[in-house]
């Protein structure tokens, strides 16, 4: 399986096993387990790169007191052989609970003193837990082995970057907090939004050799480490990132401790603390040596996403350097979290928070602050997010970018609020959502109906309020009506405006579609505008012209794909490709380079796991082919099984379309004759007499024929000549169905083995070019639908347009008119009674039909 399918198996699975416990306890146990096992396998891999062997790991143990400071010296900790997670696997049924009780108990006992501040009590969830996992004794020891044994394939190693763990982590912490309703963000921030702020964030850094980024409520530390990845990308590496991480609760600042250890961060690299960050501001000092290790923490970044207008006690207050620019109210934290924030900050360092809408208008003493902050000059951006974006709150919600120097002194704001896709009860931020946000702040540049570059004066104009729409119009344009083209026809021209691009684009295609009618409107004067567009010269050379810059794209992805699958940086190659494709696209008219960067995302995604896998597991991987494991109920119950093979890499069906067509072929002729039996039945039956149907060769419904007494019927001979003739054809044709399905089953199960067979013994010129073909056409055709795609609302729009005037209202009212006179007429025809009359009569009145009286 790779990461995807591993993580969602594990997921759904312990969705399952969680049973009436809440979700939001539920992933500490999970999570905690996971992190023990990562420290033992560890450990293991250390002891063993250092020459230590299966036979040895026994005589790991806590009496060997040489061992035990080698280990914890080099590692951190130690973890003895009998309390490692393979030892518990190992031990089957002879497991207990309290295995884990001693095991979590040494743990804490033998943590190097160096380490004391990354490990310390980073189980304390986890132990205080193990109690709700079962009523009992025997009850727990199930529920703890049971989830051992699901994460025990969760590969450890972190080879090359193939961040298996990390993925599966972030993934189940995700989904927990899907699960986990208002709470969820306590721990969690969307991996969309994280990945926005740290590319906003990446982009400021870029250049710097060395840094430190600080998240003041890190929650599950996710937002520290997508900055750390986004930053290492430019950087080289991540050993020169400290990561500085504070948290109220408990067991969310384990998750953070967790979260950053298991991601291969140095351990001196990490320095956390569990405490208010509000109330306690980050020390200055260690407790034990205050004059010594005086450091004020100023750092390049901060990121954070505080929880949304908390209550907090400002009382004395009033002299913490943090606030300078104001005390936040106290029933509304936000500006308290972001001046926390603004302070921790070197002069040229960069800051992102997440907060609610109300922080851009709000009067009273946040009114004052938000002056402050713009008339200081601190206030870099606003971005406005979607709705119901967070995981347990629905509320519109901004980022706010801040930084302690800039050159310029304007706002650039920005309404992001309408691009994202719809994910089951939330909104996501797509692919390209980000990047044009991303792109749109890096070049500080105005976009209609999206971004404004606002200046110091307009916004003092605006007595400092920065709700977004008072500076943004997203707002969709309102259908609008023409009334002398609603009552006599024709295009208004004033509308047909509204197609400026593509007239700009296709300078001849106007007058050619149109004539004009007086001075304000013309007439559609081609009989189909539909063929008519698309065979325009211009259009045809608009279509050209991409094509022509897309000519070599195959070769350039081929060479960056193909030629160095194993060794490439798959992040920063995406960036590669999605650059040259902006690139091609540059002077196109109409083609939406965002779109293009979605359409590439979601063939990356693909093109990613198999690159993943072919770096870690190398090239031969590409020729493994895996059982095919699915969930069936025996018994009445579930149990996965195999059935059949599936491709490490390659899959299947594109081995049999391409070096197994004609075995495919013979396969799918069979199956089209299978088909065209039913046809052939209906047929059959469609020739029978009605007295026939009723005979018992035919079922009750009458749909359909019985076989054995089509037989016997036959036999008798004891139907007329005509009825006979069908059944013996029908016999046949029942003969054929046995046959063909027999055939077509040998025909797949040899086809499937055959593809099995074909995939494992592929040379590497053939397992290239089957990667080629999986990777490279979907890009491609993607890429080519764009032309077309624009082409075809271009055109749809043109014929709303053309029909919106179609009929006039004077046509409407002659056909009323008729439809009237019609149904008066008719009425005349109709007879009845005194009273019937009557009221026919006023009937044809109301219809001004008196003339026919």
């Amino acid at each position: 399986m790779n990461k995807q399918q591993l993580a969602s198996k594990i997921w759904e699975s312990a969705n399952k096993m969680r049973s009436k416990i809440e979700a939001n306890e539920y992933k500490d146990y999970i999570l905690g387990f996971i992190f023990y096992k990562f420290l033992s396998d560890k450990e293991v891999k250390f002891l063993k790169e250092n020459d230590w062997t299966d036979d040895d790991l026994p005589h790991v143990t806590e009496d060997d007191a040489e061992t035990v400071d080698y280990i914890r010296s080099n590692v951190g900790y130690f973890i003895s052989y009998k309390h490692l997670f393979s030892t518990w696997i190992d031990k089957g049924s002879d497991f207990n609970a309290a295995d884990v009780t001693e095991a979590l108990s040494a743990f804490s006992r033998l943590i190097n003193p160096s380490h004391k501040k990354v490990f310390d009590k980073v189980f304390a969830t986890l132990e205080t837990g193990l109690s709700k996992l079962g009523e009992n004794s025997g009850a727990r020891t199930k529920a703890i082995r049971d989830l051992l044994h699901l994460i025990k394939d969760i590969p450890m190693d972190g080879r090359q970057d193939y961040d298996v763990l990390g993925f599966i982590y972030e993934y189940l912490i995700s989904n927990f907090a899907a699960n986990a309703g208002k709470k969820a963000g306590e721990f969690y921030t969307p991996h969309e939004v994280s990945l926005l702020m740290s590319e906003i964030v990446a982009a400021h850094l870029k250049d710097r050799q060395q840094i430190k980024i600080y998240d003041p409520t890190s929650g599950s530390g996710s937002l520290l480490i997508n900055i750390g990845k986004c930053v290492a990308r430019y950087m080289g590496g991540g050993d020169n990132i400290k990561y500085y991480a504070q948290e109220l609760k408990e067991n969310t600042y384990n998750l953070t401790r967790m979260n950053l250890v298991m991601r291969g961060i140095l351990p001196n690299n990490i320095v956390t603390r569990n405490g208010d960050t509000l109330e306690e501001d980050w020390p200055y000092f260690d407790d034990n040596d205050p004059v010594n290790t005086y450091d004020p923490l100023y750092v390049d970044a901060v990121v954070s996403n505080p929880p949304y207008s908390q209550s907090w006690n400002p009382a004395d207050k009033e002299s913490d350097p943090r606030y300078r620019f104001g005390l936040a109210p106290k029933g509304k934290a936000d500006y308290a979290f972001l001046l926390h924030d603004l302070y921790h900050l070197k002069p040229d360092g960069i800051m992102t928070i997440v907060l609610p809408h109300g922080v851009l208008f709000r009067g009273g003493t946040e009114g004052a602050i938000r002056r402050n902050l713009v008339e200081y000059n601190h206030i870099d951006a606003i971005i406005g997010l979607p709705a119901n974006i967070f995981f347990g709150t629905g509320i519109p919600t901004i980022i706010m970018v801040l930084k302690q120097k800039r050159e310029n002194t304007d706002v650039l704001i920005v309404d992001a609020s309408k691009g994202f896709a719809k994910v089951g009860k939330n909104n996501v931020l797509r692919a390209c959502d980000i990047k044009k946000i991303v792109d749109v702040v890096s070049a500080r540049a105005d976009v209609e109906k999206f971004a404004k570059v606002v200046s110091l004066d307009e916004i003092r104009g605006n007595d400092y309020n920065l709700n977004i729409p008072r500076y943004v119009d997203s707002s969709d344009k309102n259908e609008r009506w023409d009334i002398f083209a609603t009552m006599f026809g024709g295009i208004p021209l004033s509308e047909l405006a509204d197609f400026h691009e593509y007239w700009a684009a296709f300078p001849h295609l106007k007058d050619a579609l149109f004539t004009a009618s007086g001075e304000a409107h013309c007439r559609l004067n081609v009989a189909n505008l539909k063929s008519s567009v698309l065979d325009a010269a211009d259009v045809t050379a608009f279509t050209a012209r991409y094509a022509s810059s897309f000519a070599d794209f195959e070769a350039f992805l081929t060479t960056r794909l193909l030629d160095g699958m194993e060794t490439l940086n798959i992040t920063r190659e995406k960036s590669i490709i999605s650059d040259d494709v902006f690139s091609r696209l540059n002077g196109l008219p109409l083609i939406d380079k965002y779109k293009a960067y979605q359409l590439l995302d979601d063939e990356w995604k693909k093109i990613a796991v198999d690159l993943e896998i072919i770096r870690t597991e190398g090239f031969a991987s590409s020729k493994q082919v895996d059982p095919n494991m699915v969930v069936k109920t025996k018994d009445g119950k579930k149990q996965e099984v195999q059935d059949g093979w599936i491709g490490h890499i390659i899959p299947f069906a594109l081995v049999q379309q391409t070096l197994l067509a004609a075995d495919l072929a013979r396969l799918n002729a069979r199956e089209a004759r299978l088909s065209e039996l039913a046809a052939e039945y209906e047929s059959l039956l469609n020739e029978l007499s009605e007295e026939d149907k009723d005979k018992p060769f035919v079922n009750d419904e009458g749909d359909a024929f019985v076989p054995k007494e089509v037989a016997k019927a036959i036999k008798s001979m004891e139907v007329e000549p005509e009825t006979l003739a069908v059944l013996r054809k029908v016999n046949a044709l029942n003969n054929e169905e046995k046959s063909l399905k027999k055939q077509i089953k040998a025909d797949s199960t040899a086809l499937h083995l055959l593809t099995k067979k074909t995939i494992e013994e592929l040379t590497d010129e053939q397992a290239r070019q089957m990667i080629k073909l999986k990777w490279i056409p979907p890009v491609l055709d993607s890429m080519a639908g764009l032309p077309s795609a624009v082409i075809a609302d271009f055109i749809a729009r043109l014929l709303a347009l053309a029909g919106k005037y179609e009929t006039t209202f004077t046509e409407v009212d002659s056909q009323i008119a008729e439809t009237e006179s019609s149904l008066v007429s008719l009425l005349d025809e109709l007879t009845g009674n005194e009273f019937d009359m009557q009221g026919i009569q006023e009937l044809k009145s109301l219809l001004g039909g008196s003339a026919h009286e």
